[in-house]
């Protein structure tokens, strides 16, 4: 089976007018909604991803929603985000500001005979975030893959 998942930019946060770029896709032998269940409990991020701290969603809850505002430590940065995209099952994405640093982060998950594939894209700009990929090169890669590995459960 191809998969063929596309990410739908906002125009600023396209890959071609983005000085960062990071791509990662993982097969995952999970169901797609026990994987969408995880990615969505952002609360719960800390317990299995060692790169997210402090999660909170403004109005109090676990999960993330449509158009969810929620701070969060990743990095070693603050961010402010709100979620942009919600498609329950199948897709999320959210921007992520801080000093020196706009993101845009987006998740899609396909159903496969197996499981569900999972890839997560994110673009930014910034002057932290073209410090980062000069300083730390791959690394943003190396902790989004363990971030798609911790969503198998």
């Amino acid at each position: 089976m191809t998969i063929t998942p596309a990410i739908r930019w906002p125009h600023a946060f396209d890959p071609v007018r983005s000085p960062v770029h990071v791509v990662n896709q993982l097969e995952l032998a999970a169901a797609p909604a026990a994987v969408w269940a995880r990615l969505i409990r952002a609360s719960a991020w800390p317990d299995w991803y060692a790169n997210a701290a402090k999660v909170k969603i403004e109005n109090g809850g676990e999960n993330l929603s449509a158009g969810a505002r929620f701070t969060w430590r990743t990095f070693g940065v603050d961010l402010v985000s709100e979620v942009e995209e919600f498609v329950p099952g199948e897709r999320i994405a959210w921007v992520a500001r801080a000093s020196g640093v706009t993101a845009y982060h987006a998740w899609l998950i396909t159903p496969t005979a197996l499981g569900c594939h999972v890839l997560t894209e994110e673009t930014q700009h910034g002057v932290l975030a073209r410090l980062g990929r000069v300083v730390f090169p791959g690394r943003m890669e190396r902790w989004h893959q363990r971030w798609l590995e911790g969503l198998g459960g």
